[in-house]
């Protein structure tokens, strides 16, 4: 978990550097684009899945809906500093908690709803709204963890019918087809070094998951999900370091207590062996 974190830092790190001269879903196209050569292994089992017609709707919606996320992911990510971009990614497995609850019907206990509260409460921390001003990075990555969570409560319903392996294969061909269109409609030339920074973001990404799941083989998730607070410490670091981005008590504060939560709700689905919900900053962009 130490190196998903590290992984997926760098993934949004690298994003920044690239900076906003690229359209947002052009740098999310590309990223998709050139990660495709990360899915030559997974040909085979994809080809031998023989996905009927509700499987191929669903990952469609999916697809939709997790490029819209990522627009606004890369967007975010070009626009705030990057320990609030990873502070308020948190929030993705709350939402996907409340969408389980209100779409599924899964029983919301008193201690989950009070979890989810001190989870925004920890939101509000981070973006003090009526004492600073409020950018549109900030509501871009509001509406990622919401676009992930619904891509999320999409994927668990795929879990049980298709190997993992193949739902990872869907979800980078149709995000790879639903940002075509967005990154054609505004495209800019991108110089080779940019092609060569956006090709380490989806290195990184792939690296990222890999390591993510063997932590998962190798301890339960309620061990293994308070370490992603590193990922925050790692972002104010680089932040501070390479892109001038002071660090912010707030945000630092804020998004403890977001993580805090999701920790205490993935214990608590731990000891009633339920399904465990999608963890913090897992697969994203």
């Amino acid at each position: 978990m130490l190196a998903t974190g590290f992984n997926f830092v760098m993934v949004t790190a690298l994003v920044k550097h690239v900076g906003g001269r690229i359209p947002a879903a052009e740098s999310a196209f590309l990223r998709y684009l050139l990660g495709l050569v990360f899915l030559v292994p997974m040909l085979r089992p994809l080809i031998a899945a023989r996905l009927d017609a509700r499987a191929l709707w669903l990952f469609s919606a999916r697809g939709v809906v997790h490029s819209f996320g990522v627009i606004l992911w890369f967007y975010a990510m070009a626009h705030i500093p990057m320990a609030e971009v990873t502070a308020l990614n948190y929030l993705n497995p709350v939402y996907v908690t409340l969408g389980a609850a209100l779409l599924f019907g899964e029983r919301l206990a008193a201690r989950r709803l009070l979890a989810i509260i001190a989870a925004l409460l920890g939101a509000l921390i981070i973006l003090r709204p009526g004492l600073r001003v409020i950018e549109a990075g900030h509501y871009a990555m509001i509406g990622t963890a919401i676009l992930f969570a619904a891509s999320y409560l999409i994927a668990g319903r795929m879990a049980g019918r298709v190997k993992p392996v193949v739902v990872v294969a869907m979800l980078s061909l149709t995000v790879t087809i639903g940002l075509a269109p967005f990154a054609l409609a505004n495209w800019v030339a991108p110089s080779l070094a940019e092609l060569g920074w956006l090709f380490a973001v989806a290195a990184f990404a792939t690296a990222g998951h890999y390591t993510m799941t063997l932590a998962f083989a190798a301890a339960p998730m309620a061990v293994t999900q308070p370490v992603t607070f590193l990922q925050l410490v790692w972002s104010v670091l680089l932040g501070a370091l390479f892109f001038g981005e002071p660090a912010d008590g707030f945000v630092i504060l804020g998004g403890g207590l977001i993580l805090g939560a999701v920790s205490f709700i993935t214990w608590r689905e731990a000891v009633l062996h339920r399904r465990v919900t999608p963890l913090v900053n897992e697969p994203r962009g």
